[in-house]
């Protein structure tokens, strides 16, 4: 969708510098750029290259100023959030056509909003509701009772189990599954096998949150399973029955939470980390790529990056492989 630069200085609340008349219809790198794109940059030392790409115009920081360049700038204090909002605002238009494909399959029941787009050989069953504006990818399966929000991009091959709840604008990624069983059997100590563990529990989504390809999310066992608005989950991520994660929490690939977790507000987990049940993560701190935390632990310190297996503040941890080294080479001598 092309729109002028006036309207893109508005929708980022941006300090135009220059020909507001010019129209954009996309975004792209400062190599890839052509006419018709926006280029960001974030330091003055990149902005004459900005200046002398193809690109219509450029989102730059304070540092630029407000005199009139051979471009139109946009001026912003974060200008690689501006970039991205800009994505969106550039592509606010649906890419997909309404309407239900032939192919699919959707139960007399089921209540479509406007402009929902249903793709080739979806299911959809009994009592699902979907809010105007969603695309629901080919070959997914929306389970019976399924409420699904306004303006979400459910890609293909998703599979929603019966009675999950998603807001508005989730995203959801190819071959992820949400509301499956959770990981929960009970051991009869007569015989030593094991028995299932109800799993009847629900699964809700809130606004905005992003879930990536192939990621799992259980239902909680007898109660919920709760992601809250904005939280970012990467490809690969395990999500077990009863977790409840906070808002703008962001986990990286191939981590694995087990039940009845807590991850509060804002933190930020790296990839491959194991968190086991009962662990609590107290708002803001920071877990390191490939940290354990062991059954019923609490972390807590805002901005604190925790590390290693038990995870620990990062300087403990350093400290304590700066003594292992330093032991090691008095072995060797």
């Amino acid at each position: 969708m092309k729109r002028t630069l006036k309207e893109v200085a508005e929708f980022l609340g941006a300090i135009l510098v220059g020909d507001g008349s010019n129209e954009v219809g996309g975004i792209a790198s400062l190599r890839s750029a052509k006419s018709g794109d926006l280029v960001f940059v974030e330091d003055e030392k990149n902005l004459q290259l900005a200046l002398q790409s193809p690109a219509t115009a450029v989102i730059v920081g304070e540092f630029a100023g407000r005199q009139a360049q051979q471009k139109p700038l946009l001026v912003t204090a974060q200008p690689r959030l501006a970039f991205a909002r800009s994505a969106a605002f550039l592509g606010g238009a649906s890419a997909f056509p309404s309407g239900v494909h032939g192919s699919a399959l959707v139960h007399p029941s089921a209540k479509l909003g406007k402009r929902v787009t249903v793709d080739e050989r979806v299911i959809i069953r009994e009592n699902v509701t979907v809010d105007e504006d969603t695309w629901i990818g080919a070959g997914c399966v929306i389970g019976p009772g399924v409420k699904i929000g306004c303006t979400c991009r459910i890609h293909p091959h998703v599979t929603i189990y019966p009675g999950a709840v998603l807001g508005d604008r989730v995203v959801v990624h190819a071959g992820a599954v949400l509301g499956g069983d959770g990981f929960g059997y009970v051991r009869d100590s007569k015989t030593g096998r094991y028995e299932k563990f109800p799993q009847i529990g629900r699964l809700e989504i809130e606004d905005d949150v992003e879930i990536g390809a192939n990621s799992t999310v259980d239902r909680g066992a007898l109660d919920v399973t709760h992601i809250r608005r904005g939280t970012k989950i990467d490809n690969l991520v395990h999500v077990g029955h009863n977790v409840d994660i906070g808002q703008d929490v962001v986990i990286a690939a191939q981590t694995g939470l087990s039940g009845s977790a807590v991850v509060e507000d804002q933190v930020i987990i790296g990839g491959q980390v194991g968190i086991a049940d009962h662990v609590r993560i107290e708002s803001g701190a920071i877990l390191g790529a490939q940290s354990g935390i062991p059954s019923k632990k609490v972390i807590r310190g805002r901005g604190v990056v925790f590390w290693g297996t038990p995870a620990r503040p990062i300087k403990e941890y350093l400290k304590e492989l700066a003594i292992l080294a330093r032991l090691a080479r008095k072995d060797a001598e």
